[in-house]
C-alpha cells in the first residue's frame, strides 16, 4: 500500500460524511496514472501553485491601482488569505482540505490586469462577454502549460467556476471557498481603505460592527466562528442569519464608499482605455500575438475575440503598460 492509498483510507475514516473523498472524485477530462504520494485534490493544488498564472497574480491589482505602498493587497495576497480562511473552516468541519485549498488558490486565476476595471472593459469588448470565473476555468483547462491545460479534477474546476455570490458550487468545499472569498475581501479591503485614508474604522456603520466587531481581528473571528457553528454536522455551508446580513451590509457599504471612490478608482478609466486600445490592436494585427495563441485560432478553432481576451487577461498590470508603451509611445533615442 503506497502513501496515497493510506491517505485515501484516512479520509474515509476521519472526514465528515459530507466531505468530498478523493476516491470519489468525478475525475479529469484526460485520464492519467495516479500519483503514489498525493491524492487527486492535493495534486491539483500543487499544479495550481506551480502554474505561471498563479505567479502572475502577485502583480495584478486587487482594489487599489498602483498604490504607493508595500502593504496593499494584490490579487495573490488576496488569494492566500482566502485559502487560509477556507482551510481553517474546512479543518474545523472535517472537510477535504486539499480540495478546499485547490479551489481557493485557483479561484482568481482568470482575473485581468487592473482588477474588476479590466474585467468590466473586456466584458464590454468581447461579443460573448467576459467573466473572471469563466476565465479562471479556461486558464486551467486550456491556456496553462503552453495551451495544454492543467487537467484538473471536475470538483476543483466547479468550485473555481462557482465561487461568486450569484453561483453555487456542488461540493461543501467549494461552498466554504465561496464564503471565505467574501470574508477575505471585505475585511482586507477595509484594512487597505483605512491605510489609504479613504475611510476610518469609526465610519463603518454601527449596525454592522455591533454584530461583527470593531476591528479586523474581531470581524474575522465572528465570521469564521459563525460559519463553523452554523455548518457543523449540516449538509450545507451556512452563516447565522444575523451575521450574514451584517456581512452583506458591510459589503454594500464598501461598494458605496470604497469600490467607487475616486481615490481608489481614479486611474481606472485610463487603464480601461489602454486595455481597449490593446484589444483593438490585436484584433487587427492578430499574428502579433505569441505563436501558441495564434495557433489556438488557426489550429484549435477558438474565436479570435476570445484568444485576444485570453492574452490581455493574462497580463500583469505592469506588463500591459509595457506592451502599450512599446506599441504606441515613442521611445527616446540618441546617436552614439
Amino acid at each position: 500500500m503506497n502513501i496515497r492509498e493510506k491517505q485515501e483510507i484516512w479520509e474515509k475514516e476521519y472526514l465528515s460524511p459530507y466531505a468530498s473523498l478523493s476516491t470519489n472524485s468525478l475525475g479529469r477530462d484526460r485520464e492519467e496514472p495516479q500519483c503514489d504520494i498525493r491524492p487527486v485534490y492535493q495534486r491539483d493544488r500543487d499544479r495550481i501553485l506551480h502554474s505561471k498564472s498563479f505567479r502572475r497574480m502577485k502583480h495584478k491589482t486587487q482594489v487599489f491601482l498602483a498604490p504607493a505602498g508595500d502593504h496593499y493587497r494584490t490579487r495573490l495576497t488576496h488569494t492566500l488569505e482566502v485559502a487560509q480562511i477556507a482551510r481553517t473552516v474546512a479543518r474545523a468541519l472535517r472537510m477535504n482540505e486539499d480540495l478546499t485549498e485547490a479551489i481557493a488558490l485557483g479561484h482568481d486565476l482568470g482575473h485581468t490586469p487592473f482588477g474588476h476595471a479590466g474585467e468590466a472593459i473586456l466584458d464590454q469588448l468581447h461579443p460573448d462577454g467576459f467573466k473572471h470565473y469563466y476565465q479562471s476555468v479556461r486558464v486551467v483547462e486550456l491556456l496553462e502549460k503552453n495551451c495544454h491545460g492543467l487537467n484538473l479534477t471536475k470538483e476543483v474546476r466547479n468550485g473555481m467556476m462557482n465561487h461568486s455570490t450569484s453561483r453555487m458550487p456542488m461540493t461543501m468545499e467549494g461552498k466554504i471557498v465561496r464564503f471565505s472569498d467574501k470574508i477575505a475581501y471585505i475585511n482586507h479591503d477595509i484594512d487597505d481603505a483605512i491605510r489609504a485614508h479613504i475611510i476610518i474604522e469609526e465610519s463603518l456603520p454601527a449596525e454592522y460592527t455591533r454584530v461583527l466587531g470593531s476591528s479586523p481581528k474581531e470581524r474575522l473571528n465572528t465570521l469564521i466562528h459563525g460559519m463553523i457553528s452554523e455548518s457543523t454536522g449540516q449538509p450545507d455551508i451556512r452563516m447565522p442569519e444575523e451575521i450574514e446580513k451584517a456581512m452583506l451590509g458591510l459589503r454594500n457599504y464598501m461598494f458605496e464608499s470604497v469600490y467607487t471612490n475616486p481615490v481608489a478608482k481614479g486611474q481606472e478609466k485610463k487603464a480601461q482605455n489602454m486595455l481597449e486600445v490593446l484589444y483593438h490592436h490585436f484584433m487587427k494585427d492578430f499574428h502579433e500575438l505569441p505563436e501558441e495563441y495564434v495557433e489556438l485560432v488557426t489550429k484549435g478553432g477558438e474565436k479570435m475575440e476570445s484568444v485576444v481576451c485570453d492574452y490581455i487577461a493574462g497580463m500583469t498590470d505592469q506588463y500591459s503598460i509595457k506592451v502599450y508603451e512599446d506599441l504606441y509611445v515613442p521611445f527616446v533615442w540618441k546617436v552614439v
